[in-house]
């Protein structure tokens, strides 16, 4: 029986080098943002390689949410989904997610906001996920009855086997070494923007050490009025962190 792992995240987290170690299990297949072409279509955002993304997924919610909840590619054991929170629009029906075990990837909003803005200069507050973040955590506990797993990104750069154990005893699989280090370059699993946006991860062989992070005074003014309506939010999933 395959244990789906529904990963919830942001943008310019660490979701694709948390993707990268579960996929380098050898147990473990990977689906990378797998509502993005909905997410674009229903909004008419113009994302860098937006006529790319709409082309290499199906475009009805209700397909990829078929899928998500269906058989694992080649029957893998364990079947990772990196999941960013800000795809799931209003429309999208969310019972498919009772078949996956759901977890939690969560960064300062200042930080995401500071490094959001080099890749798209343009940003909102529903661009970076935070309000649909804890509306999906909130979901999920009244659910599960219990918080599910949260853990930050700063965490698992910190000590990623102490905190990648301590996901894995929370969603119920082994912790496997594997999940440490990973060959460099890009992979089949990538999504078709990869170009756009995973370069850094790209280049990459494993967790690099954490880096200081922009604060609230790095921003300009437009910029912490968004990471002010975030940090409630933020501050509600921090409190549950592994």
């Amino acid at each position: 029986m395959t244990v789906r792992i529904a990963m919830w995240s942001g943008p310019r987290n660490i979701s694709t080098a948390m993707m990268r170690a579960f996929e380098n299990r050898p147990d473990t297949a990977v689906s990378d943002e797998p509502f993005y072409a909905a997410y674009l279509a229903g909004t008419g955002l113009d994302h860098p390689m937006r006529e790319e993304v709409l082309a290499s997924q199906p475009t009805d919610w209700r397909l990829v949410a078929d899928a998500m909840a269906g058989p694992a590619p080649g029957d893998a054991p364990v079947w990772y989904q990196k999941h960013m929170t800000h795809h799931m629009l209003p429309g999208f029906g969310m019972d498919w997610a009772g078949a996956c075990r759901s977890a939690f990837l969560i960064r300062a909003p200042e930080a995401v906001l500071a490094s959001y803005t080099v890749k798209r200069e343009q940003v909102t507050l529903d661009d970076i996920g935070f309000v649909q973040q804890r509306e999906l955590f909130e979901r999920e506990a009244d659910r599960l009855g219990a918080a599910p797993p949260v853990i930050e990104g700063r965490d698992v750069l910190a000590d990623p086997r102490g905190t990648l154990g301590k996901l894995c005893a929370a969603l119920g699989i082994a912790f496997d070494d594997a999940m440490l280090a990973w060959p460099a370059g890009r992979r089949d699993s990538d999504g078709v923007w990869a170009p756009a946006w995973y370069d850094a991860v790209e280049a990459s062989t494993g967790f690099g050490p954490p880096r200081s992070e922009a604060g609230r005074d790095d921003l300009n003014d437009d910029l912490r009025r968004i990471a002010d309506a975030a940090r409630p939010h933020y501050e509600r999933l921090a409190a549950f962190k592994l």
